[in-house]
């Protein structure tokens, strides 16, 4: 069911949109919202060379999975996610500290672009995991703009459930797949 839903997803992306909303297990919550947004194709990307440790996450979860690569955050990377209780969005004690930490990093390289990808359970219907995923990101940026991150350093995509970390079906697995994930982003051309 995963592997159907996966190449469901690849095939958005792969045609340039990608609809952005939040993550749940209400089937129809009445908050839901849906923003479309352009994704480059894989191919256009490009690995981050300046402005970043080399230790820096560069590689979205939609590419790690398309080259068949593990989704998860490398623990070598400086900004570590942060996760979510079941059907919420709101920051944590423990996802706040590790945001302030994440800021202090972004303070220290200040030509990172940052893209926040908010991640989901498979529990819920596709719809509704991609509006929580957008909520997560969005909560996460915010956030960070509160701690001084300037808005036009930082983007946000959801994924919902289409890229887990986990494939089991237990809370624990359920746990690492509500989830923020930090990704570097090639620098903006300045002219």
């Amino acid at each position: 069911m995963i592997s159907y839903r996966v190449g469901f997803f690849s095939s958005i992306v792969l045609a340039g949109l990608l609809a952005v909303a939040g993550c749940s297990s209400t089937k129809n919550p009445e908050n839901a919202s849906t923003t479309a947004a352009t994704v480059p194709a894989p191919e256009t990307k490009k690995e981050v060379t300046t402005g970043a440790r080399p230790d820096a996450t560069t590689s979205s979860s939609l590419d790690a999975l398309q080259r068949g690569q593990s989704t998860a955050t490398p623990a070598s990377s400086p900004l570590k996610d942060i996760y979510f209780d079941f059907d919420r969005y709101d920051l944590r004690a423990d996802a706040r500290e590790t945001l302030k930490t994440n800021w202090a990093w972004l303070k220290a390289n200040p030509a990172a672009q940052i893209q926040i990808e908010g991640h989901c359970d498979e529990r819920g219907t596709t719809e509704y995991n991609l509006a929580l995923g957008s909520r997560r990101a969005d909560s996460v940026k915010d956030y960070l703009v509160t701690l001084g991150a300037t808005a036009d350093r930082l983007s946000t995509i959801s994924y919902g459930e289409e890229v887990p970390v986990c494939k089991e079906q237990s809370e624990d697995c359920w746990q690492k797949n509500r989830r923020v994930r930090f990704v570097v982003q090639p620098a903006k051309p300045t002219s």
